[in-house]
């Protein structure tokens, strides 16, 4: 395990290899696996803050296309699940999705958050909720998220110019 994140924080420091690295971790994590592509992120602008906007789009956009999967993934699971669940449990489930289904797209914008962000997008395909304008909020919600981030961690660092000296 020592020799995977060696490996990785090598990798990350090639700045052509460390925007794939977090491409694919951003979209993984945006999938049901757990996942974090945050600390991805903040290793490759320890090593190369110049790419903050570089950093930021490609988190971005990879996490949008991790949601999109989501999505997709929700669109082809609604036959499997009508066809495998019983009336109990899809009524047990109905207020929840009745609320999803008002709020339709926009509740994309939660996409970002911790545990229930990626269901979110699995439940907005099994809704079939219109599939670009999910697309935008998801987008929307992920992005402002790395960018607090970014900005957070920039600014706690300035603040405490002693914790750089613990990553270097």
């Amino acid at each position: 395990m020592d020799y995977f994140f060696q490996n990785l924080l090598t990798n990350l420091s090639n700045p052509a290899l460390g925007l794939g690295i977090l491409f694919l971790c951003a979209t993984l994590a945006a999938t049901l696996l757990p996942l974090g592509s945050e600390p991805v992120l903040l290793a490759l602008l320890a090593f190369h803050p110049d790419l903050v906007w570089p950093a930021l789009l490609t988190a971005s956009v990879g996490n949008t296309f991790g949601g999109v999967i989501g999505w997709w993934m929700g669109w082809g699971a609604e036959r499997w699940l009508t066809q495998h669940l019983n009336q109990d449990q899809v009524n047990t489930h109905r207020r929840a999705l009745n609320w999803l289904q008002h709020l339709g797209p926009k509740a994309c914008l939660g996409a970002w958050l911790p545990i229930i962000g990626d269901p979110l997008c699995v439940v907005a395909g099994y809704l079939r909720l219109p599939f670009w304008p999910c697309v935008v909020y998801m987008a929307i919600g992920k992005t402002l998220r790395y960018v607090v981030l970014v900005w957070g961690w920039s600014w706690a660092l300035a603040m405490w110019p002693s914790a750089v000296n613990l990553m270097n």
